[in-house]
């Protein structure tokens, strides 16, 4: 077995949390086109194969467009179990022990999802997961931010509304569009759910500069950071970063196959590890970027030249930051060294 084999069973094996991952945007080919095939007056291939080439993008805009053609297909509380479910199933076969899946409700809701059946329904998912798969789900709730302000003020009701708040709800987000959509026009709506007990995760500095994440910091008060990617053009930036330990949330293919950066080779994750910000690895919307968890740990490990023990801190870092009660995180960490110790035995 090569280098490069050996490394790879050994990511296959490593257990793992995983903290950007978008819910609808998991949804695995032959899932979607379940429910193409369910809702047939949808532009989305049915054929497997075909949402390959579907799911090729030329920019980010264009990137949106086809991710709201698939959200499009969540149409009934069925269809958001099934969804949520074999989301879970997934994350268990690459040994995910937690994930915060980042949800967008108002997507659903507009579409006429009753608001209570679509809060069960991924409840129902989140315990069946969880008891069959051993895989741990909470929720983070996003903001769609082209949506605007009337989708701020719905995602905030339905999250901090404690007759429809579900039990794993952890986190609050903002995502889509970066351009022409101000983080700082989202503050009142964080400030309810930092109220609520919500932890803030949103989207900042994908495809906009570093001055996008400085007002995620100081107008959503971030804990994390979704992607991050500008932050290396300003070393103040990444100095504030690294001194308060706010992570970023890494999503090496995505920034690629969006357009974010050029080339796997000249992706900023190197200048984020030497200026000491902590950085979790992620998938983001791992089928239509051909990728999953495990290969971009992969993908971190050739970046960043890390070994096993490397690749096992990594792990550990993002249980760390994670937004795991301290028994669960304790119990993760624990499993990481066990197989680390074992792996590396002679």
């Amino acid at each position: 077995m090569t280098t490069t084999d050996h490394l790879h069973a050994f990511i296959a094996g490593l257990p793992k949390a995983e903290l950007h991952v978008h819910h609808v945007g998991s949804a695995s080919p032959r899932i979607v086109s379940e429910l193409a095939a369910r809702h047939p007056d949808s532009k989305v291939p049915t054929d497997p194969e075909a949402l390959v080439d579907y799911f090729t993008f030329t920019d980010f805009a264009h990137f949106i467009d086809v991710y709201l053609s698939v959200v499009d297909l969540i149409r009934t509380p069925e269809d958001v179990r099934l969804l949520t479910y074999e989301v879970a199933r997934e994350l268990a076969r690459q040994q995910v022990r937690y994930a915060e899946l980042t949800i967008t409700p108002f997507s659903s809701t507009r579409r006429g999802i009753d608001e209570r059946a679509f809060m069960e329904a991924i409840e129902d998912a989140r315990k069946a997961a969880e008891s069959e798969f051993g895989t741990v789900l909470r929720w983070c709730f996003d903001i769609p931010g082209e949506a605007g302000l009337e989708a701020a003020e719905e995602t905030t009701r339905l999250a901090t509304d404690d007759r429809l708040r579900p039990e794993g709800l952890v986190s609050f987000g903002l995502g889509g569009p970066e351009i022409g959509v101000p983080r700082p026009q989202f503050k009142p709506y964080f400030d309810r759910a930092i109220a609520a007990g919500l932890h803030s995760v949103p989207h900042a500095g994908e495809t906009t500069g570093p001055e996008t994440v400085w007002d995620a910091l100081t107008h959503l008060r971030a804990e994390r950071i979704g992607h991050g990617t500008s932050s290396f053009r300003d070393p103040a930036l990444l100095a504030h970063l690294a001194e308060h330990r706010i992570p970023l949330e890494v999503c090496p293919t995505s920034n690629i196959a969006t357009r974010a950066v050029r080339t796997l080779d000249e992706h900023p994750i190197k200048e984020f590890v030497k200026a000491g910000v902590v950085v979790t690895i992620n998938s983001d919307d791992p089928p239509m970027f051909g990728t999953d968890l495990n290969s971009e740990y992969a993908v971190a490990a050739r970046l960043l030249n890390l070994d096993e023990s490397g690749l096992a801190a990594l792990a550990k870092d993002a249980v760390d930051v994670s937004f795991l009660d301290e028994p669960g995180k304790t119990r993760i960490k624990d499993e990481i060294d066990t197989y680390t110790t074992t792996w590396l035995a002679p």
